[in-house]
């Protein structure tokens, strides 16, 4: 459920609004035999923390059906944060520009077959999404069933010297926070619980990073949701971060974490949305 970040009448009527049940069911009957509109960005300082959290308490989190990936107990949890280029309709061609640019955050878990039917192999779950525009948190909420975007009081993501700080504050609202300062690493290393669940700097990468689709429950409609992504990382452009000082995430009193994150920075990457559909599976989240 969305809830906003600041107390009033304003906020009161667009938690009416973005959490209306059938609102959404209208809009999924109307647009739902519609050519889905092709989003596209060129995102920025695409900021990637990983933790390896209790496996059992993840899963605890996915619809019946769906499996958490994980190695010895232990499953991913990753938080990226970025900034979009002119994130819009692809349609728009060079209009795009007049686009804004917002903040995101996306937190998501691994899955692991057996899929649904029509989801590739590299599939991530939904946990939580977070934009720092007003507009975007509307328009994701009222027009996507997978975009379940909270808006924080507060959210920053940017240099902090040669490294990059990060700071997500709810206030009164529905976000989680989040909170970190990571810096470059001259050489990849591998914290010793991602060591032991993939054994190599690129196996952990290829599959925290490289994702070509995203799951997720939509509440409103009681229902999984499928969204195809174009997000081209090459592996070579990924540069290793540390933490520089305490890591703050509140999902992480519900996923108990093994030791410190992995950390690491693609610079940018065109990121497009190709597809969304609702998939008529049972079950919910637990």
């Amino acid at each position: 459920m969305y809830r906003h970040p600041y107390p009033g009448v304003p906020g009161r009527f667009l938690e009416g609004l973005l959490n209306a049940r059938g609102l959404a069911r209208l809009r999924h009957a109307l647009l739902s035999r519609l050519p889905f509109p092709v989003l596209q960005s060129d995102v920025a300082d695409v900021v990637y923390v990983t933790w390896m959290v209790d496996a059992r308490a993840a899963q605890a989190l996915l619809p019946a059906g769906l499996r958490v990936w994980e190695r010895d107990g232990r499953a991913p949890l990753t938080v990226l944060t970025y900034r979009h280029g002119h994130f819009g309709p692809a349609l728009a061609g060079r209009l795009r520009r007049l686009f804004p640019s917002p903040l995101q955050s996306n937190w998501r878990l691994y899955l692991d077959g057996p899929l649904p039917l029509a989801a590739p192999p590299h599939t991530v779950w939904f946990l939580e999404n977070m934009m720092d525009s007003g507009p975007y948190v509307a328009a994701t909420r009222l027009f996507s069933d997978i975009m379940r975007t909270h808006r924080p009081a507060h959210f920053t993501h940017g240099r902090a010297g040669a490294g990059y700080t990060t700071r997500i504050e709810p206030g009164a609202g529905s976000a989680p926070a989040l909170a970190y300062t990571v810096a470059p690493s001259a050489l990849p290393v591998l914290p010793p619980a991602f060591a032991d669940a993939f054994g190599s700097w690129d196996a952990a990468v290829a599959l925290l990073a490289c994702q070509d689709a995203a799951l997720g429950w939509a509440g409103r409609l009681g229902k999984l949701v499928l969204s195809h992504i174009d997000l081209p990382i090459p592996l070579d452009a990924v540069e290793p971060l540390v933490p520089a000082g305490p890591v703050a995430c509140s999902l992480l009193d519900a996923l108990p974490a093994d030791g410190e994150p992995l950390c690491f920075r693609v610079p940018r990457v065109p990121f497009r949305v190709l597809s969304e559909r609702v998939i008529n599976t049972p079950g919910g989240p637990a």
